[in-house]
């Protein structure tokens, strides 16, 4: 049997799942999983569960950081009478990370001396999640020697988008230079949201188009073509195209030089100047709902009456939607599906409700009745019989979706 863990490392919590699989062919069972939250609002808080062993939001005062936190979970899995596949660390073989930006890499990489130094250079460009992977990839070669470890990233999806989608239109020498072009991100989980979709509908994964919608604390959309993405609202970083939690999404790239009234003066002559980190700092952590209502909780701001909150939701549907039609257009309106993911995606019926709303004259319809139930699937229909095109939602796994790729892999 390989023992598989499949490892999602965020700038404030952790998550592992751990799977074995005895083949290629099979896809892999999940044994466990565990996860540490609340990093950057201490006490972090674990919780896990394996056969009939359940732990929910236990407080681990002494974790900090990603790597203490990655031990924990470890140390946790290891002692777990419900866990003896993994009793012994030799047992691991493989160790999955999900790394946000992974440049130019089409696809995933074991982790050498080489691919790591590689992915440090371009912890910039994701600075919210590839120094969190970086971080329990050093932890694992301390802890599990004997691992292979292997960096499945976001942007490797979207490798298959097309020159004129991926190509900023500067100086081509600069652009070459600095591998300044569009990555697109989420590509693990739309990777398992093509798959599972074609499944579902009973078409090969090549014959799929879609508009996929990871929507979460970061929220992106996805054009599906053939089984290939083929234009993603993400660029350069994840900050590009819709808002989330605490990014802004698109902007006018002057915006952040008239942020503040002194630094915000263009001309030669102005007083003050913003460093690029404090931009990126704005832009990055300090925008989005967070900005707008003083709080990253989409739960409340979808259900909450106060004006601000109203305004977030009106922006988050309305971008969302503009999104859609765009992609509609690009897929020559040759959609076999809508679909909604991610936690806010999965969860908010009100979202989608107004998104599709927005989209009725596309084809696009809700059930009310399918929409407000329970999601218990892992691709459920919630359209409405009569509508030209179908909305589903997809609980999207991308632990999963690693470990599957892992087990099947002949060359890794």
């Amino acid at each position: 049997m390989t023992i598989i863990l499949s490892v999602n490392a965020g700038s404030s919590s952790v998550k592992v799942s751990v799977y074995e699989t005895s083949s290629p062919a099979s896809p892999p069972t999940q044994l466990a999983e565990a996860s540490i939250s609340g990093l950057t609002a201490p006490p972090a808080a674990f919780t896990y569960a394996a056969g009939s062993t359940n732990t929910k939001n236990e407080q681990v005062p002494h974790v900090d950081s990603q790597e203490s936190a990655f031990d924990h979970i470890l140390d946790r899995l290891q002692s777990s009478e419900s866990l003896p596949q993994v009793s012994d660390k030799q047992k691991i073989t493989h160790v999955c990370h999900r790394v946000v930006h992974g440049g130019d890499y089409p696809e995933a990489h074991v982790i050498d001396d080489t691919t790591f130094h590689h992915l440090q250079d371009l912890t910039e460009l994701a600075p919210l999640h590839n120094a969190s992977a970086l971080a329990i990839v050093k932890a694992c070669v301390k802890l599990l020697p004997k691992a292979k470890n292997i960096a499945y990233f976001d942007s490797s999806f979207h490798a298959s988008m097309p020159d004129a989608v991926k190509t900023y239109p500067i100086d081509p020498q600069v652009a070459k230079t600095n591998k300044l072009r569009k990555y697109g991100f989420h590509g693990i989980s739309y990777s398992f949201i093509t798959r599972s979709v074609a499944d579902f509908l009973g078409k090969n994964i090549d014959a799929t188009n879609l508009i996929a919608l990871h929507l979460g604390s970061g929220a992106s959309a996805c054009a599906v073509k053939g089984g290939k993405s083929v234009d993603n609202s993400m660029g350069l970083t994840p900050l590009a195209g819709l808002p989330g939690a605490t990014r802004s999404g698109d902007v006018d790239p002057s915006l952040i030089f008239h942020f503040t009234h002194d630094a915000g003066k263009p001309a030669p002559g102005s007083s003050q100047k913003m460093h690029i980190s404090q931009a990126e700092q704005i832009l990055n952590k300090e925008s989005g709902w967070k900005a707008l209502t003083g709080t990253t909780d989409f739960g409340h701001i979808s259900s909450s009456s106060d004006p601000q909150c109203r305004l977030a939701f009106d922006i988050f549907t309305d971008r969302i939607a503009s999104h859609i039609g765009s992609y509609f257009v690009k897929l020559d309106g040759k959609i076999d599906a809508l679909v909604f993911a991610g936690g806010i995606g999965e969860k908010a019926d009100a979202l989608r409700s107004r998104v599709v709303e927005k989209c009725r004259c596309l084809g696009f319809d809700l059930d009310q009745q399918k929409n407000e139930g329970v999601v218990e699937n892992t691709v459920q229909d919630i359209g409405s019989q009569g509508a030209r095109h179908r909305t589903l939602v997809c609980q999207t796994d991308e632990q999963f979706e690693m470990a599957r790729q892992c087990a099947a892999s002949q060359t890794l």
